[in-house]
């Protein structure tokens, strides 16, 4: 979920606390008045040259990539001298109050961030996180007339916006939403769970459910962005790595460009002293803080090996971590709001091959909540690794 945000970030950014233009090889097939001559050495047969990789149609480097989301603010950034390569934005709420009105014209949030992110080099990535407006884990809109009314007039304002930047940009759609979905559908088939699809014009052909929204959502993007990349964030709501990409698969996350893969949205420390904040408790007896020697549970090991099942069962895509802790590695565990430890940033940074290899194209790194470390507070930990990396950064296999 996002977080409450830095305000030096946006006065109004969030107040609640990523081309696939389906080119097809147009063939010749035409027929001539004149016969070939028969002399002559016929032609090799062509060999199809490989798609352009997602880091090519954004035009970014074929290395592993680095971003910022949620509160980093752009000026911290430049003062650090940071470059991330992406910068990730939530786009929340439905109706009145929601991100189509934090700057007018209705949606012009969109222009301006993505012309704030192509200022310093940065590929603009938006977090649509709509279907959270009734309330974390309240999915009873999708089957409400007025609700999806104002949910596709949105989703479709986004993607025009983005459309109309002209920018190659990243679209990570509804991340938990997915995850209820699946705990809620009849049989975790989202074919089965009724929702508002057809009443949006583009998407009269879509079924009237779960599985359609994920349709339409692709549809529209396709339509009205045709430079966006986009991806869907799979929930391991106490699935395991097949159960979830099998559900995906039925929803249609492998029609998409990418997979989102999200960790723990709260660093660790967080969650490991005796009495939490508010937005760290509830979430079990641990241990939350990960093993770098991948020996004891939980570890990096685990979760990449998890995140691969997932990607070959939704056609290999590439992933991108997203929401990716900032806390600073202590033998200690616990510490304080914006200061609590994590060691994703120190791992992830540190052993890139570990990603490519599983064909990890980014990771963006963030708090999910308003006490979570950000490059003010860890101490400078991620302009120093991220600039190691860049020295030696970690290709992309061909």
């Amino acid at each position: 979920m996002p977080p409450a945000l830095n305000t030096t970030s946006h006065a109004r950014f969030i107040a609640i606390a990523f081309l696939c233009a389906g080119i097809a090889a147009c063939g010749g097939g035409g027929s001539s008045s004149t016969s070939p001559d028969a002399t002559a050495a016929s032609a090799p047969t062509p060999t199809p040259s490989s798609a352009p990789s997602i880091n090519t149609a954004l035009g970014l480097p074929n290395r592993l990539l680095g971003g910022l989301g949620a509160g980093n603010a752009i000026s911290d950034m430049t003062s650090q001298q940071i470059h991330p390569d992406i910068i990730d934005t939530y786009l929340v709420g439905v109706g009145s109050g929601s991100w189509p009105t934090w700057n007018s014209p209705a949606g012009s949030y969109v222009t301006y961030v993505s012309a704030n992110d192509k200022a310093i080099g940065a590929v603009p990535m938006f977090t649509l996180y709509q279907m959270a407006a009734n309330g974390d884990g309240n999915i009873s809109g999708i089957n409400d007339a007025t609700f999806m009314a104002s949910y596709w007039a949105q989703a479709k304002l986004m993607y025009q916006k983005i459309g109309a930047t002209g920018q190659a940009t990243l679209v990570n759609l509804e991340p938990d939403f997915w995850g209820y979905v699946q705990a809620t559908a009849p049989g975790g088939d989202p074919a089965k769970l009724p929702a508002r699809v057809s009443m949006t014009t583009e998407c009269a052909s879509q079924p009237d459910t779960a599985a359609g929204i994920a349709g339409c959502l692709l549809t529209l993007g396709r339509t009205y962005a045709p430079k966006a990349k986009i991806g869907f964030p799979p929930s391991f709501f106490g699935q395991d790595a097949t159960s979830v990409g099998t559900f995906m698969a039925k929803l249609g996350a492998d029609k998409a460009d990418f997979i989102v893969a999200q960790t723990s949205d709260r660093d660790a420390g967080c969650m490991e002293i005796a009495s939490p904040v508010s937005e760290c408790a509830g979430r079990g007896n641990g241990p939350f803080y990960w093993d770098e020697n991948n020996v004891t549970t939980p570890n990096y090991s685990q979760s990449l090996a998890k995140w691969s099942t997932t990607r070959s069962i939704l056609g290999n895509l590439p992933i991108l971590f997203w929401q990716t802790p900032m806390g600073v590695p202590s033998t200690t565990s616990g510490g304080s709001p914006g200061h609590y430890r994590d060691n994703h940033v120190h791992y992830m940074l540190t052993h890139p091959t570990q990603y490519t290899a599983i064909g990890v194209f980014a990771i963006v790194f963030s708090g999910g909540g308003s006490t979570s470390a950000n490059i003010t507070t860890d101490g400078g930990q991620f302009a120093r690794l991220f600039q190691a990396y860049l020295t030696s950064p970690a290709p992309l296999p061909r």
